[in-house]
């Protein structure tokens, strides 16, 4: 499958890969439930290989691995993931992602088609629509008659590996004699509390907020205040941290914004994402961010937030 990596930056918009689960109901009917995922994570799309079991002690939802052009890669059952009754209508497809830096396959019942869409159409689910899910969905959008579950694919895997979610290395001393201030956008509640837990740490003061749109309004309150006391944006601010993926207002529309204003623009802006690897890597430059860390490395995180703070005092 070959994913359009030619959607420009900055212009709010994603495409997923529209896909479905085939769920047998208790009195012996099926269900078909509709879920999406960014196209940029996904490698490719394939047929059921052949897959071999992994040793005891793993996740109910791992059917195994299997070997695809020399790489060995987990495949995980969505359905049996998200608690479902698998019902086999037609042969189960195989989505194979990449993001974090790490391969991962998860069997679907069959895929549909790619969409481009708004960020500003994805809504974030409900509490109860979390709890259906096993607190796996990080969107959810309307195209054309059905509701499609944005999948939060990063959640599973650190689930399913916790050797993969975020971590600071308590062996470098944080200690500073100035603490500095920081913005962060994240969808996730969970990663937006461990990423303000482990920054507080590192001598941050967070104020974190749900997506971009949310953290542009709060910037656009700080420069109004900056202008009225004739003073810098970063003497409010000092780090804007931002992931990419989020409902209403995108990271990358959100670094676009305030490399685009004025005031805003001396403002470092890094964007922490499981999206950055390699090939996406150019979407983050052409809106004009400060540094691109990967998730979850964010020990990398806050080295890089400290030194382009120092940076931009110096000029």
């Amino acid at each position: 499958m070959q994913t359009n990596i030619l959607l420009e930056s900055g212009t709010n918009e994603l495409e997923i890969v529209e896909f479905f689960l085939d769920e047998s109901e208790a009195d012996g009917s099926n269900y078909r439930g509709y879920y999406g995922v960014n196209v940029a994570k996904v490698l490719e799309i394939i047929r059921m290989p052949s897959v071999t079991e992994l040793p005891e002690g793993k996740h109910t939802s791992v059917l195994g691995a299997f070997n695809l052009r020399n790489h060995i890669i987990p495949l995980v059952d969505l359905a049996r993931w998200l608690n479902k009754n698998r019902g086999e209508v037609e042969p189960p497809k195989v989505i194979v992602t990449e993001f974090n830096n790490v391969c991962t396959a998860f069997q679907v019942s069959g895929v549909n088609r790619i969409h481009r869409i708004s960020w500003e159409a994805v809504e974030p689910p409900n509490r109860y629509v979390s709890s259906l899910s096993n607190y796996s969905i990080t969107g959810v959008v309307k195209i054309d008659d059905r509701i499609i579950f944005l999948l939060d694919l990063e959640k599973i895997v650190a689930d399913l590996n916790p050797a993969l979610g975020l971590r600071l290395d308590e062996a470098i001393d944080w200690s500073a004699n100035v603490r500095y201030r920081a913005i962060i956008a994240d969808d996730s509640g969970l990663i937006r509390e461990m990423l303000r837990d482990l920054m507080e740490k590192a001598n941050f003061e967070v104020e974190a907020m749900t997506n971009g749109r949310e953290a542009w309004d709060r910037l656009v309150e700080l420069k109004a205040k900056a202008e009225a006391e004739q003073r810098s944006i970063t003497d409010y601010v000092q780090v804007m941290v931002s992931d990419i993926e989020m409902p209403s207002m995108d990271g990358h529309n959100l670094c676009k914004r305030i490399k685009e204003d004025p005031q805003l623009r001396k403002l470092p802006v890094i964007l922490f994402s499981s999206l950055i690897t390699d090939k996406l890597r150019h979407k983050g430059d052409a809106v004009g961010a400060d540094d691109q860390v990967s998730k979850p490395e964010v020990t990398h995180l806050a080295q890089r937030a400290l030194a382009l703070i120092e940076a931009a005092k110096e000029e």
